[in-house]
Parts: structure tokens; C-alpha cells; sequence
């Protein structure tokens, strides 16, 4: 039958799991709660278009093609060897633990309410980070470049970003009826531009050759290589890793869905292949038309299309233009799609009394959003944008990359605690049913979660001590060449924020355990 004539039972709410596992799990006391004011409006279409507008990046998609023609070798590998392996950890426990506010609800079951709500702090603040910086970073660099000039630390550079944030904010705001749909013309915006881009990179190579790819003809650029070499794979594998990400992202809306047992596997299996596509044939692509050396990140897209687009003739300028808008629109829905993903995960933390307030997880009663978490997460990406304005005097290449780095280290730490928690579920709670499994069942849930954690554990080490790895193995690393900023600033910046954060996580939950100790008392 057609999916919208199916009527799914719903699953258990996430206070039935938690009160049935929690004594089991961690041995504390849990007051469940009902959550309140949720709509069931995601269908399988709905998940997929969310993954692929919160996990296909375009600021990543410059940065990885910096790494030249082995980072479309280090693309495909990471492919098979990580998100083959991810993804299916995420769709088996997606679909088996489909409870509002995902992995929150996973951890916690797995190492109790303090461990949980330190670990969704870092899964949440990855993105109003990330939209404070890196995101609007390209996106006003975009709209200066090809639509209307900014400037850079202009009162109008102030103005777009700020504009920029709120705009992604209220986004999320809106009841999810409504939002889901803006996610949705975002993710084909995003697939729209970059098969586009793909394809007239390809027609512009046939008409002037794949320069990028070939080297010109009077020798003065060198041809690509694909050959991997160690140093490229340190550089690359957190941002990979990062781009790769996010799939299980849907399943902190999983009350919102009508049928996640059923429909959350299979999402996820299509947008990762959407999304590996759309990371391995645009880098390819920049790569064909851009010369070796000459990519930035933060204007690698931008930079391939403005040079291939110059086979339209006249009308270059226009779809130039046009394509510009659809590249700030597609980063804006990116931007909107994990705060309604993560602000979910961390209003069910607050909801639940492990961070600060409970107030902080109310779901607003006519929105179904939790919008007091949505306003939180747009104060910090302002204040982000303003700290990140501030370092390296507002240059916007050194910005990008370090603020990028700072978000791909808070979210991939993250997942050093959400995996391990994956393979405690799997073992601990194999009662639970299961519509999708892993194959070869146990024994193939294990190897996937070994090979997922290597993975993360690597990339989590290069991201926040970069050049480390590369000192331990004789190979020369310029630091500053490299990031534009000192490592003294560089790791103030990092390391600062992820000391700040698990103070803040200790502290918001030690608060909130003394109001529930409070409201315990009252009782």
C-alpha cells in the first residue's frame, strides 16, 4: 500500500523506555515524564529530505577539495570503511529506540543522566557553533562575492550574519508541519545546485579540457594525483568524518514520526547515498576545473562555478547570481535543519532534569517546537559570530577553518560516548524489537561499532591537537601556514571551548539535580 495510507502504531514514549531500563541501566532514580505538545508529522520522504539538508555540506565540500586529488581517494574510502558501518549502527538502533530526543535517549539508558547530558551538550552546541561561524562565514563571503557587496567587518558584514542566524532560528521555531518543509526545499536546493555543478563541470571540461585533472598544456600546473599519502589522510579525516555525520540526527524528532521502526532504516540508507554522491562528484568536479593548489575552502564551490559557468557565455553572470542565492538558501535550511534536530536532543535533556532547568525542554503548545532551547542556540551562534569575527582580525578564511574545526572536534567527541552506547543497547536490552539488525546480528553490531569508534577516536585526536600525529611520524607540518592563526590561539579556541563545555555540562546537571531533589522533597 502506499506509505500515507499505512497507519503505524506508535512507538513507547521516551519516559516508558527510560522507566523500564533505567534501574537496570544505571541504577538511578528516574522521575519519567511524558512529552507533551508533539505532533506526529515526519514520513519517510520528510526523514530523508532532514538527513540530507543537515548532513550534505557545502562549506565542507571547498574544504575537502583543498586536499587535492587524494582527497576524492580519502572521500570513497571513508565511504565504505566508516559510513557503511554507521550507518548501519544508526539504523538498527534508530529504529529499535525511536524515542524523542535520539541519542540523548540512547545514552542515557546505557550510562546514566549525567553522562548523557554532557554528551548532548556537545552534540547541540556543535551546531549553533557551526551556524555562528563557519556557515554564515561562507554564506556572507558568497553573498559579498556574487550577489551584493558586504565588505568585511562592515556594519552590513554584521548585518547579514546577524540576519543570517535569526532567519535559521525562526526556521526551526515553526511548528514541524511547516519547518519540515523549508528542510525539504533546502535538501533539493542542495542536490539541485550540485548536480548542476557536476554536470557543467563535466561540459566545460569537454569543451576546454579537464585542466584541474590533466595539468595545462604549457606545463606551468602539475596534474592531480589521487595517490593517498598519510599526511593527506590526517588532514582530511575530520572533516570527512564530519561531513559524514549526523545521519541518526532525525530520530531526536522520533515521536514526531508516523512510522520510525518502518521508515527510519531506509531513510537513512538513501540519504547516505545521497549524501556520499553529493561529497565525492562536486570535489571531483572542483577539482577537474580548479588548478591544483588554487582551492579554498571557503570558496572552493563558488570558485569552481565561476569558472565553469563561463561556458553559458552572457548568461553566466545571471545564473552565476542565481546560483549564489540558491548556495546561501541550501546553507540557511542546512543551518535550520540540525537546530531543529539538536535543539530537540537538548530540550529532552533539560525535559528529562539533566541540565539546568527543566523550563529549558518545554515544547511549546501550539508549535510542538521547544523554542526556548531555539532561542538559547541563536544567542550563542550570535555570540559565537561575534568571538569569531574577533579572531584573526576578521579574516574570514582563517575564521572559517578554525570555527569549522571547533565544531567538527565538539561533534565528533561527542560520538565517543554515543557509539559505545549503541553496543551497550545491543547487548544489554536484546528484548527490545528489532525491525532492521545489523547482519550476522551481534557479532556484526560489534564489528560496525569497533570500526566506527576508530574511526571517530582518530579524527577527534587530529582535529583538536593538529600536527601531533603528523610530528610522531617525521612529517613537516606548518602550523600556521596551515590555519592562518598561531596553535596558541588555535588551541585556546578548542580546547577552551571544550573545557568551558564540560563545565557547563557538569555544572547544568548538578543544578538540575538539586531542583530535583527540591521538587522531590516538596512531593
Amino acid at each position: 500500500m502506499p506509505d500515507h495510507k499505512e497507519q503505524a502504531a506508535p512507538p513507547p514514549s521516551t519516559a516508558a523506555v527510560q522507566s523500564a531500563a533505567a534501574a537496570e541501566s544505571t541504577g538511578e532514580e528516574t522521575t519519567p515524564t511524558p512529552t507533551p505538545n508533539l505532533h506526529r508529522s515526519l514520513r519517510r520522504f520528510d526523514i530523508t529530505a532532514m538527513a540530507v539538508a543537515a548532513v550534505i555540506s557545502f562549506d565542507t565540500v571547498g574544504q575537502i577539495a583543498t586536499g587535492g586529488g587524494e582527497a576524492v581517494t580519502w572521500t570513497a574510502v571513508i565511504a565504505v570503511a566508516f559510513l557503511i558501518p554507521y550507518a548501519l549502527l544508526f539504523a538498527e538502533t534508530g529504529a529499535a529506540f525511536p524515542q524523542e530526543g535520539g541519542p540523548y535517549v540512547w545514552v542515557k539508558l546505557a550510562f546514566g543522566r549525567l553522562t548523557a547530558a554532557v554528551t548532548t551538550l556537545f552534540y547541540w552546541v556543535t551546531n549553533p557553533i557551526w551556524l555562528g561561524g563557519s556557515l554564515v562565514f561562507i554564506a556572507a563571503q558568497t553573498w559579498d562575492g556574487f550577489v551584493f557587496r558586504l565588505g568585511q567587518g562592515t556594519f552590513a558584514d554584521y548585518a547579514f550574519k546577524t540576519v543570517f542566524i535569526w532567519t535559521a532560528i525562526l526556521t526551526a521555531v515553526v511548528s514541524l508541519r511547516k519547518g519540515k518543509w523549508i528542510t525539504t526545499a533546502g535538501a533539493a536546493a542542495k542536490v539541485l545546485a550540485l548536480t548542476v555543478f557536476t554536470a557543467t563541470a563535466v561540459a566545460y571540461g569537454m569543451a576546454h579540457g579537464f585542466r584541474g585533472l590533466t595539468g595545462t598544456a604549457d606545463n606551468t600546473t602539475a596534474a592531480t594525483t589521487f595517490s593517498p599519502t598519510t599526511a593527506g589522510f590526517l588532514a582530511l579525516v575530520p572533516v570527512l568524518l564530519f561531513a559524514y555525520v549526523g545521519f541518526e540526527a532525525p530520530n531526536a524528532a522520533g515521536e514526531e514520526m508516523h512510522n520510525p521502526q518502518r521508515d527510519v532504516p531506509t531513510a537513512l540508507g538513501r540519504s547516505a547515498a545521497i549524501a556520499a554522491a553529493c561529497y565525492l562528484l562536486p570535489v571531483l568536479a572542483i577539482l577537474s576545473v580548479v588548478p591544483p593548489g588554487k582551492v579554498t575552502g571557503i570558496g572552493g564551490f563558488m570558485e569552481g562555478a565561476q569558472t565553469i559557468f563561463t561556458i553559458y557565455g552572457g548568461a553566466s553572470g545571471a545564473l552565476l547570481k542565481t546560483t549564489a542565492l540558491l548556495f546561501v538558501f541550501a546553507l540557511l535550511t542546512q543551518g535550520s535543519a540540525w537546530m531543529i534536530v539538536s535543539d530537540r536532543m537538548q530540550a529532552m535533556a533539560a525535559a528529562d532534569g539533566g541540565f539546568f532547568s527543566r523550563k529549558l525542554g518545554a515544547f511549546h503548545p501550539g508549535l510542538g517546537t521547544p523554542v526556548r532551547t531555539n532561542l538559547l542556540s541563536g544567542v550563542i551562534a550570535t555570540v559565537f559570530m561575534v568571538a569569531a569575527m574577533r579572531l584573526a582580525d576578521g579574516d574570514a578564511a582563517a575564521v572559517f577553518s578554525v570555527v569549522l574545526t571547533v565544531a567538527v572536534t565538539t561533534l565528533l567527541l561527542s560520538y565517543l560516548t554515543v557509539i559505545p552506547a549503541l553496543a551497550v543497547l545491543r547487548l544489554r536490552h536484546r528484548d527490545v524489537p528489532r525491525p532492521y539488525q545489523v547482519p550476522f546480528g551481534t557479532k556484526g553490531f560489534m564489528i560496525c561499532a569497533t570500526l566506527a569508534y576508530a574511526w571517530i577516536l582518530t579524527g577527534s585526536w587530529t582535529a583538536l591537537f593538529p600536527g601531533t600525529l603528523e610530528a610522531l611520524l617525521g612529517i613537516t607540518y606548518d602550523f600556521h601556514g596551515t590555519w592562518g592563526v598561531s596553535r596558541t590561539a588555535f588551541e585556546a579556541f578548542t580546547l577552551g571551548t571544550v573545557v568551558a563545555l564540560l563545565l557547563i555540562g557538569t555544572i547544568g546537571h548538578a543544578v538540575a539535580g538539586a531542583a530535583n531533589d527540591r521538587a522531590r522533597v516538596r512531593r
